[in-house]
């Protein structure tokens, strides 16, 4: 199993370099949420934040690894995530979105993904009904962490087993679709 964390601070509209360490302390990865331009930004502000959603994951080099981004069309809403070095797509999308707490589903066409969503305990990613991998923030209040604003300590785990090891593909659907949400 392969381990990493990250602190993201508690304001969602963040848009700085969040570093992804590994178990070892090193940084494997950059989180960063983008606008497109500055109104997109402003306009985004009048909405709490949640309209205008993209995350990229960069590499040590700021590169572009993979990115997730909201979309929303005639009352639909879903997520699009696309792997920068291949430009292979997953449609990542809500089932049961308005009754309690929704399944996520993400495919790329070939494999079907289950995102369970908590919001107290460990976010499962499952294939077959078989965890691959699992995601986790537990928020601090700023006082604890010795900061003005509190800020979210964040987990990622990734079996063994899961057919996708690269890490930037869980932590950009996760911070879309679970950090900030629909």
């Amino acid at each position: 199993m392969k381990s990493y964390t990250y602190t993201h601070p508690e304001a969602i509209e963040y848009t700085g370099d969040v570093p992804v360490l590994a178990e070892n302390g090193q940084v494997v990865a950059y989180s960063r949420r983008v606008y497109d331009n500055f109104l997109k930004r402003t306009f985004d502000k009048t909405l709490d934040f949640r309209y205008f959603l993209k995350y990229d994951v960069l590499d040590h080099n700021r590169q572009q690894l993979f990115t997730v981004k909201k979309i929303s069309r005639r009352g639909k809403l879903w997520f699009e995530g696309v792997e920068a070095a291949t430009k292979e797509k997953y449609l990542i999308s809500y089932e049961n979105w308005r009754i309690g707490i929704p399944t996520l589903y993400i495919t790329n066409g070939e494999m079907k993904i289950v995102l369970e969503k908590e919001f107290e305990d460990w976010s499962r990613f499952l294939i077959d009904q078989e965890e691959i991998a699992k995601w986790k923030a537990e928020y601090r209040e700023g006082a604890a962490v010795g900061k003005a604003n509190g800020e979210f300590h964040i987990s990622l785990q990734i079996n063994d087993n899961s057919p996708i090891q690269q890490p930037e593909f869980f932590i950009a659907i996760c911070q879309a679709t679970l950090f900030v949400g629909a």
